[in-house]
């Protein structure tokens, strides 16, 4: 029986055999998240614990997981690493008004759960859920199923995109590949790891970014501090960076309208270690020296997409670097309980603007916004700096090249020591200073400090908004480091104006 719930999006999928259902459950995986809900119906024998047990062993990354059919017990609980799950079953059920006892309420908000039988529910399913029905089909074989996949409410979305990713696949050549989520980043992209024939490879899924809000001027955050909003800019970049010798993942298959991409797998081995991780230094001084050397290129604003099809690189303009500053001002103070009048802001913001001015005359270069420690990939069989593998480079712009130094040596996720962020920026400098006569280290320095302290105050307020907004209060746990990154900047001469609003306009009691 299927949920009354109309609406949605809806596709089906024949099921020939075990394999054809394990893909269709790792095309579930892939795209669920904590919280969500997923129906299983069809009737007795159809193998709707079959794909229960499938996709919790399948999170689990573990196939020897016991996983009992909870026809008895009711309900089963999971305490999996990507997030918890509940299995339950209501085909035992009086009815609705039974729902209660079940103990739903004491799951984790977090947790994903798989329900069998969600007729028995009546009513009282949430709006939001993926409802996978199984049907039986004897005259195809025993093994045969067909599988109706909906999408109720906010779901419909994600849904659509499952079938989407499923053809995409399909047609590129990799529909029989084995498939694993990776950890992501903070974005609304998501990674999954692709074998096939024993190679690696890795899915990015990266559907078009919305348009938010108008916040200034009838544009949106994003389109006012150039956020890529298609997977172009990543293809441009990519093909552009290794083009010049350098180790961006090549690609594979690519939808550009769909967000799709099949990239080649870097691998996992970063430039930091241990628990909390710190840095490899002699790994750090490499990608120094990559940016060193992508600095000393004069690279276009104008790259090759494909054939026929250019790509602009968006000039790091004023607009740009201040409306991220003014996270700060947005989420970072509301954070610690105080709300900026306007005079406070019109000063934090001409304060801002004077010291960024002189960014507007330097050299621009690539800059790939951020070169730090979870998009840098450590390839030891290379050679050179080509060891140093580059991600997530898609809202890469022209600009100073001072930002990505800043954005590798004040790392938000992973504490430099001010010893060690000395020692590779006079690295660096050195590296300039004997290639390129005339380099201006003075200059350099001062706009290292300006745009350390410029990027400081957008992280503190991304990660403050991540947790009000977005409900991901990990990050708040990086706040101390980036605080103290600030301070470190701020102590620059040049930047006395801003270091003395930051005293006077920062709650002392919160800062640490």
């Amino acid at each position: 029986m299927f949920p009354t719930t109309t609406g949605g999006y809806s596709f089906t999928v024949a099921l020939e055999d075990e394999q054809a259902t394990s893909r269709l459950m790792a095309d579930v995986a892939g795209l669920i998240e904590p919280g969500d809900l997923i129906t299983l119906s069809g009737d007795l024998g159809a193998g709707k614990t079959a794909f229960a047990r499938a996709f919790i062993r399948h999170v689990a990354g573990d196939e020897t997981i016991e996983v009992p059919s909870p026809t008895f017990t009711l309900m089963q609980s999971y305490d999996l690493p990507r997030f918890p799950v509940v299995h339950a079953d209501l085909y035992r059920l009086g009815g609705p008004s039974e729902l209660n006892e079940l103990g739903f309420e004491d799951a984790p908000e977090t947790a994903v759960t798989l329900l069998e039988w969600p007729d028995r529910a009546g009513g009282q399913l949430p709006p939001d859920r993926l409802d996978i029905a199984l049907t039986l089909s004897p005259p195809q074989g025993e093994t045969f199923r067909h599988a109706q996949i909906t999408g109720y409410g906010a779901f419909a979305a994600r849904a659509e995109r499952i079938a989407a990713i499923r053809r995409f696949l399909n047609d590129t050549g990799f529909g029989q590949a084995s498939r694993r989520r990776i950890q992501g980043d903070a974005s609304t992209r998501s990674y999954e790891r692709l074998v096939r024939d024993g190679v690696s490879y890795i899915l990015m899924n990266s559907p078009r970014r919305p348009d938010g809000p108008p916040v200034r001027d009838g544009k949106p955050y994003s389109a006012i501090a150039h956020l890529a909003e298609t997977v172009t800019p990543f293809i441009a970049m990519a093909r552009a960076l290794r083009m010049l010798g350098f180790s961006a993942p090549a690609i594979f298959a690519a939808d550009r309208d769909a967000g799709l991409l099949v990239l080649e797998d870097l691998g996992d081995e970063l430039i930091v270690e241990g628990d909390p991780p710190a840095p490899i230094e002699a790994r750090y001084e490499v990608a120094a020296d990559l940016l060193a050397a992508l600095h000393r290129e004069r690279t276009p604003d104008t790259l090759t997409v494909e054939a026929g099809v250019q790509y602009r690189v968006p000039r790091y303009d004023m607009d740009a670097m201040l409306i991220e500053t003014e996270l700060l001002l947005d989420w970072f103070l509301p954070l610690l309980g105080s709300t900026p009048s306007d005079d406070v802001r019109d000063d934090y913001i001409t304060l801002w603007r004077a010291a960024l001015t002189p960014a507007l005359t330097a050299q621009p270069t690539w800059v790939l916004r951020d070169y730090h420690s979870p998009n840098i990939i450590w390839l030891p069989e290379r050679d050179g700096i080509a060891r140093v593998g580059l991600l997530d480079f898609q809202d890469a712009v022209m600009g100073p090249a001072a930002y990505d130094v800043a954005s590798l040596l004040q790392d938000a996720r992973v504490t430099v020591p001010e010893m060690m962020e000395i020692s590779l920026l006079s690295r660096y400098t050195r590296a300039r200073m004997k290639a390129e006569r005339g380099f201006d280290a003075p200059a350099f320095a001062r706009l290292y400090a300006t745009f350390a302290a410029q990027r400081a105050s957008k992280i503190l307020g991304i990660f403050a908004r991540l947790d009000r907004r977005d409900g991901k209060p990990q990050y708040l746990r990086h706040l101390p480091r980036v605080w103290t990154y600030l301070q470190r900047s701020l102590a620059h001469p040049d930047l006395a104006p801003l270091a003395a609003w930051y005293r006077v306009n920062i709650p002392v009691p919160k800062r640490a």
